[in-house]
């Protein structure tokens, strides 16, 4: 042993529950060994771009709506840990499902089997005004519908939407459509002019605001396999094109069940590689990583946490 290198020794190891132990003492529990080492550097970028008041960009597939989530994102917006959110057509739809009647995510394969599947009329109906009517008034996807909500009296839920919470607190959600993807496409007042305009808005104001990771900022992708790495790569060249190469030297990170090609190439690897940043991948479940990120943003943005520095 003597002379040799050890990637491991015994101080790395986990430590062990303490009773009535706090969040904080659990966060500093897991060994400093790969990606529990990982995770808490996530945490830690998110919570000190937030205190630097950097940006700090949320992407998001459908998924972690539908697993509801939405509520720790708003406390993210809340705590400056979350200042613009981009997701697909999905997070859309599951969103103002639950704003609007507190339930969403219907049985896809007993609906195909008569093509009733993702035929509610309502959901079709009003979504497609409200994007008929915000582009009209000129607004993106996200903030028509957050307006649309916004004008309801009759919401189930409304405390559960990011879409309406972001409007609400003038912080962005973006939506970045693709049309046919979308279960309100199949609807007659299905509009692809306003349903275009309106994203094409919404991936402006993203090229646009991505100079705010500059130097400290942060992004997370969270489970979005396709759309919002491919949508991200190109906002990000589009704003280092306009701004003389920012925004660089940030951190990103993907969050997925499964580990997919774009996230890790578009997300991860290529914006960071090359530019001064840092680079991370995390693996599981959206309904246990994601709680568990949240708390341990919170805790890093309090003088509680370990390693908080």
């Amino acid at each position: 042993m003597e002379g040799r290198i050890n990637k491991v020794s015994a101080h790395a190891f986990a430590g062990l529950p303490q009773a009535g132990g706090s969040f904080s003492g659990f966060l500093d529990s897991p060994p400093e060994i790969l990606e529990a080492e990982s995770f808490r550097a996530v945490a830690r970028g998110v919570a000190h771009a937030a205190r630097a008041g950097r940006g700090v960009l949320w992407m998001l597939g459908g998924h972690t709506i539908k697993t509801g989530l939405a509520p720790l994102f708003v406390r993210m917006m809340d705590r400056r840990a979350a200042t613009f959110f981009a997701g697909n057509g999905s997070v859309a739809i599951h969103d103002y499902e639950i704003a609007r009647w507190g339930a969403t995510s219907e049985d896809v394969e007993s609906g195909l089997e008569d093509g009733t599947f993702g035929m509610a009329e309502e959901t079709g109906r009003e979504m497609n005004e409200a994007l008929r009517k915000g582009a009209e008034k000129g607004m993106g996807f996200g903030e028509a519908l957050g307006w649309a909500l916004s004008q309801r009296e009759d919401l189930v839920a409304p405390e559960r939407s990011l879409l309406l919470q972001g409007y609400r607190r003038g912080i962005p959600v973006g939506i970045h459509a693709a049309i046919g993807c979308e279960i309100i496409h199949q609807h007659p007042a299905a509009d692809g002019a306003a349903i275009g305009a309106c994203s094409m808005r919404d991936f402006r104001r993203l090229a646009q605001w991505l100079p705010n990771i500059h130097e400290g900022g942060a992004l997370l992708n969270l489970g979005s396999a396709v759309i919002m790495p491919e949508v991200f790569l190109k906002a990000l060249n589009m704003a280092r094109n306009l701004h003389q190469g920012s925004p660089r030297e940030f951190m990103a990170a993907d969050f997925d069940m499964i580990r997919h090609y774009r996230p890790w190439m578009n997300v991860v690897q290529r914006p960071t590689r090359a530019s001064g940043g840092e680079g991370y991948r995390i693996t599981g479940h959206h309904e246990i990583m994601i709680p568990l990120l949240v708390w341990a943003v919170e805790a890093y943005l309090s003088s509680e946490a370990p390693h908080s520095q």
